[in-house]
């Protein structure tokens, strides 16, 4: 009886439990005190007990207000029970505190009734089942908030924890993608550069392969011509010594004509001498025929002189007189002749030279220096050349830069041009100035009064230009322009003019730059059929 006694007041002692909570270092107090006055013993006792959710306990003692601590773990949770005083070594029993003082213990429960008897009734006992069942349920109430406080935390710290973890995660993985993806861009790279070098050492070992058939077959053919030769050579080394045989025969025969023709030579050497003789003998009587000849002509002279005195002179001794004294063919047409045709005129006192006159058009007296009409002569030639003329003068040719350097100096002359294209359409342009100057001023050209049919604006060079051959470049152009062109002419800078270029039959003479060209007449590109230069005195009437 007096066990359960004991045991009722214990339980009645839970009346004054303080809770303390302690997660993470933080501190709460729970629970209901029946009186705030700390008096009592002091000491400290351990009790050990069971915690629900298996998570371990551990008690120990601890100085509070000379009180009894109750600590449970659980997690990262620490709860401390604030214990009643008992009947320890710190105090008696609440009977016997009551009964020693005359003020109550702190911790002490307050009784209505007077003290029990030491038979317990029943009654009592089973208030005081009741009672403890009440705190049992308390406690377990608590025991539950606990836990489910405990889950909620756990849970959220699980989350949390399984948040960073899932964060981390992803940023390796995130971090692996990349680089992946970086090796695996490097490795298609690689990929790339393996499978072209493979590709090239493919194609290089096909062009090998080729080249290698090509070798083989090529050695193949040199095989065969090589045995080919060998036989060649087999059948010219017996050739050769059949003609061994042949030659020693011939040799023979050649020393037997041999001694045969030097006697002959010998006979035909005094046949010479006799045959010297005579000639000599005939060149005497030779000389003496020269002489008569020249007494003859001087008869003749004689009688020419006296007929002349008596008025009449055969056409011919005329002709020859009177061609002799003739300038250029202006001169000619004066003295009576009026069809085109060649004639000699005096250029200076110790030369003549053979010209074409065309005395025909325009009121004819023309001396033509220059002719094109079917390419029958190159015109591609030299400064030598064109100074001193080349081609026929009854068909294209050139007459000479000195000749006409020496004719323009003797007195002013005019230039008639005369053009005929591929539709037989005739044109002109004429220039009432010529001259071109010495050699020594590279033939230069001077022009004045351009007019005519080929073209409002002169397709020669009026302010005047130096002559250029292939050989002699004078133009005013880096490209040199009679190599480029053609011909010699008067180019400055490869200008819209060139009669001596290259000739080119119908069908082809269309784009041709190096053409027979007169810009302001067909174009720049546009070869002409026939051309002719022709030069006549200024004052001439």
């Amino acid at each position: 009886m007096m066990l359960w006694y004991n045991f009722g007041h214990h339980l009645l002692s839970l009346a004054a439990l303080l809770v303390i909570v302690n997660c993470g270092g933080g501190e709460q107090r729970r629970g209901t005190d029946s009186s705030t006055s700390s008096t009592g013993g002091s000491g400290s006792s351990s009790s050990s007990s069971s915690g629900s959710g298996g998570s371990g306990s551990s008690s120990g003692s601890s100085n509070y207000s000379n009180r009894r601590f109750h600590k449970i773990q659980h997690g990262q949770c620490t709860y401390t029970f604030i214990l009643p005083e008992g009947d320890g070594a710190g105090g008696g029993s609440c009977r016997e505190a009551k009964a020693g003082s005359p003020q109550y213990n702190a911790n002490s429960l307050q009784r209505d009734a007077p003290p029990p008897e030491p038979d317990f009734p029943s009654q009592k006992i089973q208030q005081l089942e009741h009672i403890m069942e009440n705190y049992t349920q308390w406690l377990q109430k608590i025991e539950n908030s606990i836990k489910e406080s405990m889950k909620m935390e756990m849970a959220q710290l699980q989350q949390s924890a399984v948040h960073n973890h899932t964060a981390a995660m992803l940023e390796m993985g995130t971090n692996l993608l990349s680089q992946t993806a970086e090796q695996t861009r490097k490795l298609t790279d690689v990929e790339t550069q393996v499978l072209n070098q493979t590709s090239r050492l493919e194609i290089q070992l096909l062009e090998n392969s080729l080249s290698t058939n090509k070798l083989e077959k090529q050695l193949m053919v040199q095989t065969n011509e090589i045995s080919k030769l060998h036989d060649k050579n087999s059948l010219l080394e017996q050739k050769m010594s059949e003609m061994e045989m042949r030659h020693r025969e011939e040799l023979e025969t050649l020393k037997q004509e041999k001694g045969s023709l030097q006697t002959l030579v010998g006979r035909q050497s005094g046949v010479i001498r006799e045959l010297e003789a005579q000639l000599s003998r005939a060149t005497g009587n030779s000389t003496a025929l020269q002489r008569q000849q020249q007494e003859m002509m001087d008869t003749v002279h004689n009688l020419l002189n006296l007929c002349s005195k008596d008025g009449v002179v055969p056409n011919s001794t005329k002709v020859a007189d009177e061609e002799k004294k003739f300038r250029d063919c202006a001169d000619l047409y004066q003295a009576g002749f009026h069809k085109n045709a060649i004639y000699n005129i005096q250029i200076n006192s110790q030369e003549t030279k053979k010209v074409y006159c065309n005395m025909e058009t325009a009121g004819g007296g023309w001396t033509v220096i220059q002719r094109r009409e079917d390419g029958s002569v190159d015109f591609q030639r030299t400064w030598k050349e064109y100074k001193m003329g080349f081609g026929s003068v009854s068909a294209e040719h050139w007459l000479g830069n000195e000749y006409v350097y020496q004719l323009t100096s003797q007195r002013q002359y005019a230039l008639r041009v005369e053009l005929t294209d591929w539709d037989g359409h005739q044109a002109f342009s004429l220039y009432d100035r010529f001259q071109i100057g010495s050699e020594k001023q590279n033939y230069r050209l001077f022009l004045k009064s351009h007019s005519g049919t080929a073209g409002r604006q002169s397709s020669l060079v009026i302010h005047g230009a130096d002559f250029s051959t292939k050989d002699m470049d004078n133009d005013n152009c880096l490209c040199k322009c009679a190599l480029m062109l053609t011909g010699g002419w008067w180019f400055d800078a490869c200008g819209p003019s060139n009669l001596n270029g290259m000739y080119f039959t119908q069908g082809q003479h269309i784009g041709k730059l190096n053409g027979i060209k007169w810009h302001y007449f067909k174009g720049p590109s546009y070869s002409l059929q026939a051309t002719a230069m022709m030069i006549r005195p200024l004052d001439f009437s």
